[in-house]
């Protein structure tokens, strides 16, 4: 496998041609290189007409804008003008926290509803919820949560009163819905939730990879998230690649939110709390990616006693513990491979083996500052770390690493006034290094995001719902570059030393948002907002509306749609087979920021009793989206290092789940296209990327044989991922020198598709106590039937004859883990 470092300047020997997949010195495709770089190193040429056009786009999207704020706050006082205005000083409002009675935690998502009037909310992020614009009288409120025993108060309101309610949920005795995916967790069907999917954390325990219980994998069991194989943990959602996904903890942003190259995620289970997944048309409060939003809560902590979780498995164990402290709770998790104590024992001198460990580690404190205000700070760290070498004196390192703070402060202003805000500060580390020969390369990418956030969540009635907020962001991005013991380096302009290329970049970016969540009757619900967005580096002002609306059928039965438009100003650089040196890289003046409009319409429908159907159709127009130049490796711009293009992604989803019983689980399918082009790629056609997949069928089954025994399996069936053929083969000959090898031309890029790929996963736990404490014994098998469908395909020409060599994935695996509560 070639690697090419990422951008930098040094010289290259041959020349390149504009196409990624050949490299040579006698193949012409047509494509002239210097022209190409014409534009990129003199964009003035072109900015007048450019400006012209960007002028007439920008005055239509600030007239839409303008209508869609308009939208926004005035509607609602309109069609509020028939009865009382909002915040009329008859009426009442109760608001409080939702919390588990076992732990105190609070809980996101739970439902209030007044059972004589039909209002109804959920808790928020932080389990706090407010119903306001209650006329006086007596009242039977209703406080639900899956898995927890649903809870009644009686209350009698008065004329401007406001009631303060706490409530404390019970666990289900014996849970028979342990395994659900919650898409709209309100049973008041006014909500409005397209694209939204939740996964109780409890049940992510329960699809076990390996004996490995894994976030990012369990949501690849859900229609339209797609992986690049079967043992990629990275989320390829509605066309989107990963870093189109924006991945947020406690508010703090991830950028490398997996291990082992992508086998696990960085985010240990015990350490979540709530897990939203929004697949597209997210709301104007999330903002800075194209594709979809993962947006996860660490748990505050126990607040009643002390406990904790260890788990022992066949390639990692972790431990957690959690109490109380003071007026709130602690937290700590950490876990860890062991991959590299068993190469330890196992390699010789003679057999050197990779030595290769990762770990993360939570933690998390929460205060009450009263009653009104409450204090989180939360830490977050993830290390991968490989070393490699052989008998040859070839050796090398790869370190990848995140870090993440965050101090967050929630505030009541008010029953009805809920804010937070949140300071972060999170850290991606990349370096990779090689010495052979005396030739030693050293690489290393660091991206810093110090973000201020600041949100208002306005409960102006039980109908009405305004959302507004800030963020201000810092972004330090630096990558070096370091090539030593060959006397063909070069000296990179602005350095004094040779083959050394030192790049610093810092930038300010801003935006504010304004929601607006209204339900005019109860069949009418609609959802407006407005995103703007300021990047200081090409002093650019973006505006991004959102448009959701809702209309209900019948009791059980609801249309729903989506409209939005999303920026994005940062890129992730990364090899398309095999990736361990994946660069961010921000937008610069050479490029414009990548941006999709989403178009989303869907139908939630109960044809049976605890039987949910839902089913979606979405077209998303991708623009400036980027393809590495795979073999390029001198500029200074990110327009010398990408390809510039457009793309568009569409499909259709179904998904059918059953909530509760002693037989639970769910079916979804997915028919999508995903089609791209670049005018110096594939001759300017479009063509589809390596991730489409065509057909995605997803099944998820759990049966509870009793009080001890739980079993599950999943099954998967995927249309195979495409590659790029060849058609005929050349040699080529090193300057000055007989050595050479052949290189084979590419035919049409991804133009071919590897066969179909399914697999089957079974997974069995038994409850019991060790040493008194209770015990889960955890037994998986991986590949029931052992098919190794096909990871990879390449072309081995260091013989005579150019061979296919397919690389295939895992057999059959089966693991035993121990978890013991404490």
């Amino acid at each position: 496998m070639k690697f090419s470092p990422p951008p930098g300047n040094f010289r290259v020997g041959n020349a390149y041609t504009g196409n990624d997949d050949v490299q040579g010195d006698v193949i012409d495709n047509g494509h002239s290189h210097e022209c190409f770089f014409q534009d990129a190193r003199h964009p003035d040429r072109r900015r007048t007409s450019l400006v012209q056009h960007h002028r007439k786009i920008m005055k239509r999207i600030a007239l839409l804008c303008a209508m869609f704020t308009v939208l926004t706050c005035a509607v609602p006082v309109f069609a509020a003008n028939g009865g009382e205005q909002p915040g009329s000083s008859s009426n009442a409002t109760i608001n409080g926290y939702v919390r588990d009675a076992e732990t105190g935690e609070t809980l996101v998502g739970a439902t209030i509803l007044i059972k004589e009037s039909g209002q109804g909310t959920i808790t928020n992020k932080s389990g706090y919820y407010s119903i306001s614009e209650i006329k006086p009288g007596s009242y039977t409120v209703l406080y639900s949560f899956l898995g927890f025993e649903k809870k009644s108060m009686n209350v009698t309101l008065k004329q401007q009163e406001s009631r303060r309610i706490d409530i404390e949920l019970e666990t289900e005795a014996f849970r028979m819905d342990e395994v659900v995916v919650e898409g709209d967790r309100l049973e008041d069907k006014r909500q409005i939730s397209v694209s939204r999917v939740n996964i109780p954390v409890r049940q992510i325990t329960k699809l076990r990879i390996g004996g490995e219980a894994d976030i990012f994998r369990s949501l690849q069991y859900l229609p339209g998230v797609l992986s690049s194989s079967q043992i990629s943990s990275g989320l390829y959602i509605r066309g989107g690649s990963p870093d189109q996904t924006l991945v947020l903890m406690d508010g703090s942003t991830v950028y490398n939110p997996s291990h082992l190259f992508g086998f696990f995620s960085t985010f240990n289970p015990d350490a979540i709390k709530d897990v939203d997944l929004i697949k597209g048309g997210f709301p104007a409060e999330y903002g800075g990616r194209m594709s979809a939003v993962l947006d996860l809560v660490q748990k505050d902590g126990n607040r009643k006693e002390f406990g904790g979780t260890a788990y022992l498995g066949l390639i990692s164990s972790r431990v957690s513990a959690e109490g109380p402290v003071g007026d709130g709770s602690w937290f700590f998790g950490v876990r860890r491979t062991y991959i590299d104590l068993l190469t330890n024992m196992l390699e010789t001198p003679e057999d050197p083996l990779p030595n290769y460990f990762f770990y993360d580690i939570n933690g998390k404190i929460s205060q009450d500052l009263g009653t009104s205000d409450k204090l989180f700070l939360s830490g977050f760290t993830s290390e991968d770390a490989l070393d490699f070498a052989n008998n040859a004196g070839f050796s090398g390192d790869i370190g990848i690493s995140n870090r993440a703070l965050s101090a967050r402060w929630t505030h009541l202003f008010g029953d009805n006034l809920f804010s937070v805000f949140n300071f972060s500060w999170s850290r991606y580390r990349n370096s990779f290094s090689t010495e052979n020969s005396g030739f030693e390369t050293e690489l290393e990418n660091t991206i810093q995001d110090y973000t201020l956030k600041g949100n208002l969540e306005w409960f102006v009635s039980s109908d009405w719902t305004v959302k507004s907020g800030f963020e201000i962001n810092r972004y330090l991005l630096t990558y070096q570059q370091n090539f030593t013991g060959n006397a063909d380096s070069t000296v990179a302009e602005g350095t004094q030393e040779g083959g050394i290329t030192n790049l610093d970049e810092s930038d300010n970016a801003a935006s504010f948002f304004l929601q607006s969540n209204y339900q005019f009757s109860n069949l009418w619900s609609l959802q407006t907002g407005l995103r703007v967005n300021y990047y200081e580096m090409r002093d650019l002002l973006t505006y991004d509306p959102r448009l959701a609306l809702r209309y209900n059928l019948s009791s059980d039965m609801a249309l729903k749609a989506a409209f939005g438009v999303y920026h994005q100003y940062f890129r992730l650089a990364s090899l398309p087979d095999f990736s361990f040196f994946d660069t961010w890289l921000p937008t610069d003046s050479t490029v414009s920021p990548s941006h999709a409009i989403h178009y989303v319409i869907g139908l939630d429908t109960r044809p049976w009793k605890d039987i949910d159907f839902n089913v979606e159709v979405y077209y998303k127009d991708l623009n400036h989206i980027s393809e590495l130049k795979q073999f390029q490796t001198q500029g200074r711009t990110v327009s010398d290092f990408f390809y510039d293009g457009e793309g568009e992604a569409y499909g259709i989803e179904f998904f059918l789940q059953k909530k509760s019983g002693r037989f639970t689980g769910w079916a979804g399918y997915a028919l999508g296209w995903i089609n791209t082009r670049f005018d110096e790629l594939n001759d300017g056609e479009y063509f589809r990327p390596k991730w489409d997949r065509r057909h995605d069928l997803k099944l998820v089954a759990q049966y509870k044989l009793s009080d001890r025994w739980d079993i599950s399996a999943t099954f998967t069936f995927q249309t195979g991922q495409s590659y790029t053929g060849r058609t005929s083969r050349m040699e080529t000959r090193l300057p000055g020198s007989d050595y050479g090898k052949g290189v084979t031309i590419p035919a049409e890029r991804f133009g071919l598709r590897l066969p179909p790929s399914h697999q089957l996963n079974l997974n069995a736990s038994y409850s019991t106590t060790l040493f008194g404490q209770p015990t889960k014994l955890l037994i998986d098998i991986f590949n029931v039937y052992s098919r190794r469908d096909i990871w990879f395909r390449f072309y081995d020409t260091t013989g005579d004859v150019t061979t296919v060599e397919d690389v295939r994935l895992l057999p059959i695996l089966p693991s035993l883990a121990i978890e013991i509560k404490f």
